[in-house]
């Protein structure tokens, strides 16, 4: 597979012969300052939709989201999706692939918030199930002792856990496992096996899947002006979807 040429860090024109991995938050959607109060129009799911037929099937979700989660959003939207950055991935033929995390070493770290959590009304902690999320977006003053208590609590369980942070947020997730493993886990399968791979995020976690797409000769496409080992660049939600949509069909 060649690698078209950058082009002042806009990426090229796209294919529906390529493979697409899309990360949702912030990248096909505008963040929220609750999880929970995210909105999936309908603009998008009919894009996704015309994305995976003109393709081939050859479009996955690449998420920090459970698949569950992902699932109650998206309705009757049928294609392949990974959750909790890689922990968790749905296939092309429907089958659940789980990494599991030792559920001694979470619950140990949500009990040893709790005085954090009462003290701090602000801070909300997500359990999706195999790793944990301490959102801080409403108190971003908080940042640097949220960070700093993670990482003690995180070394504490012995290298079966790592800090994955994100925009606002610092997750305990289980080791060697990430939107990168995910991508290269769907590269071995129909119907993505042998096509250009384009993975799109706009949070460190997707710095994992940029760099094995750049190692693999993809397109890696970064969304927003933040520093990124990835090789081109798109504005905002906005400027991807127009990009996604620039060569399907016009059928509905």
């Amino acid at each position: 597979m060649e690698l078209p040429q950058e082009n002042g860090n806009l990426p090229p024109v796209p294919s529906t012969g390529w493979a697409y991995f899309l990360d949702v938050d912030g990248t096909l959607l505008d963040i929220a300052e609750n999880p929970n109060a995210i909105h999936v129009d309908q603009a998008l799911l009919r894009l996704l939709d015309r994305l995976h037929r003109a393709s081939g099937g050859a479009v996955a979700l690449i998420s920090g989201r459970a698949i569950s989660d992902l699932d109650r959003r998206l309705g009757n939207l049928q294609l392949p999706r990974a959750g909790q950055h890689g922990l968790e991935r749905r296939d092309a033929a429907g089958r659940l692939w789980l990494h599991a995390t030792p559920p001694e070493a979470k619950d140990r770290i949500r009990i040893a918030l709790e005085p954090l959590m009462e003290d701090n009304p602000g801070l909300l902690l997500e359990d999706k199930g195999l790793t944990l999320a301490l959102h801080y977006r409403q108190v971003p003053e908080l940042e640097e002792q949220v960070n700093a208590l993670m990482t003690s609590l995180i070394a504490e369980a012995g290298g079966s856990l790592v800090l994955q942070k994100g925009k606002c947020v610092a997750e305990a997730k289980p080791a060697n496992f990430d939107k990168g493993t995910a991508i290269e886990e769907y590269l071995t399968e129909a119907p993505f096996k042998g096509r250009l791979p384009v993975f799109i995020g706009d949070d460190l976690n997707d710095e994992h899947g940029f760099a094995h797409i750049n190692r693999v000769g993809g397109l890696s496409i970064k969304v927003g002006e933040e520093a990124t080992c990835a090789r081109y660049r798109l504005a905002d939600v906005a400027a991807v979807r127009s990009w996604l949509g620039l060569t399907l069909p016009t059928y509905s």
